[in-house]
């Protein structure tokens, strides 16, 4: 065999790792335990596990557990917690170490969150979910890059293309543009939500028509600035870069359906009140409209007025208005104000109240409700 290195280079190798080693800058380091977790057990319990020698407390950070949970020290620095058992469902946590938010070491499951970062874990359910990953045809995840003068900077958003995309060189197929909320990114639906999977099952089982689906990012404005004040008028140049940038940008690289009859537009929290307000000032450009847990516009705002004001127009525009909200969702009462209003105007329209709160576990099934319903001939309720 052939040594890969030259002579003189390894001679130099070695005796600078021998004049480390004298030196005492090479030491051992002491290996972490490698423990799994979290562990979800077959009663739906869930099981986690945390190697913190040094620490003198930790707790378990999660709503969906109640208040913080104190983990118990073992052996070696050791902690552990077990929880539950809980419905299944995604869930979302923090480690609070010492007084410290922290994410969970042994865990690569992350949603990122930019009001901060938190770890997953996934407690399957026993029968089949929207959301599986199934032995049926996939569609592909695309990232496209572009700069956008609406959106003030270089923007990014990701495109799911159906099953067969590729073998019907002829074939063109209608978009749904899909919304994330305001803590998260382009990457949401596709991370957590699932939304890629939810999209091959309800395709593969002919429950849903194929088609794209493009996920942009809502940020024009960044978050940060928001918070602080500053750049209230992000729904409108998110509008706007929908409008002048992502859409023109999908249409001219994939065989995207064009007008409102093929364009449906839906998100959740945030992304739910910017899919209300491109359908009130864009009746010409999307007929199909889904808000989930939606930051609803108050009925005597400009966004909601877009609608209201000429319910006629509304009412020949639009093939499909779907609203869903949690009984338990801290926005239900400016859900249930705008349904109220839509109800007076007298706009078609399907209102639903559901169990369960501002969650991912709502917004997935949300999600297998509403594209079924798309660009079907009996759109409307």
């Amino acid at each position: 065999m052939t040594d890969r290195f030259h002579p003189t280079r390894k001679g130099l190798l070695a005796a600078a790792l021998a004049a480390a080693a004298c030196a005492g800058t090479l030491t051992a380091q002491p290996r972490r335990p490698q423990l799994e977790s979290p562990t979800v057990l077959a009663d739906g319990r869930i099981q986690f596990r945390v190697a913190a020698p040094d620490a003198q407390t930790l707790r378990l950070q999660a709503p969906w557990a109640g208040s913080d949970l104190e983990f118990e020290r073992g052996e070696a620095g050791t902690w552990s917690l077990t929880v539950g058992p809980v419905p299944p469902a995604i869930y979302s946590y923090t480690l609070l170490l010492d007084g410290v938010r922290v994410l969970d070491p042994h865990n690569t499951a992350v949603k990122r969150w930019l009001g901060g970062n938190a770890s997953l874990v996934e407690v399957p359910a026993p029968e089949p979910v929207p959301y599986d990953l199934r032995d049926v045809p996939h569609g592909s995840l695309h990232v496209h890059y572009y700069a956008s003068e609406a959106g003030g900077a270089n923007r990014r958003l990701l495109v799911y293309t159906p099953p067969g995309y590729y073998d019907e060189a002829d074939r063109h197929y209608p978009v749904l543009y899909l919304l994330h909320g305001s803590g998260d990114d382009e990457t949401a639906w596709m991370e957590v939500g699932k939304a890629n999977l939810i999209l091959d099952n309800l395709i593969a089982s002919g429950a849903a028509e194929p088609m794209l689906v493009v996920m942009p990012n809502g940020h024009p404005v960044p978050w940060a600035a928001r918070r602080r004040g500053i750049g209230s008028d992000n729904t409108q140049r998110f509008r706007d870069d929908l409008v002048q940038g992502a859409m023109p940008l999908v249409e001219s690289l994939y065989r995207a359906k064009s007008g409102p009859a093929q364009t449906a537009v839906a998100g959740l929290s945030m992304g739910g009140g910017q899919s209300l307000y491109c359908a009130a000032t864009g009746l010409d450009r999307f007929s199909w409209v889904g808000a989930f847990s939606a930051a609803a516009p108050a009925p005597e705002s400009d966004a909601a007025q877009g609608l209201l004001a000429d319910p006629e127009r509304a009412n020949a525009s639009l093939d499909l208005l779907w609203i869903a909200i949690g009984r338990d969702d801290f926005l239900l009462d400016r859900n249930e104000a705008f349904e109220a209003a839509l109800v007076k105007a007298g706009i078609d329209h399907t209102y639903r109240v559901t169990a369960g709160g501002h969650s991912w576990p709502v917004w997935r099934g949300y999600l297998a409700e509403f594209v079924p319903l798309l660009f079907r001939a009996a759109g409307k309720p």
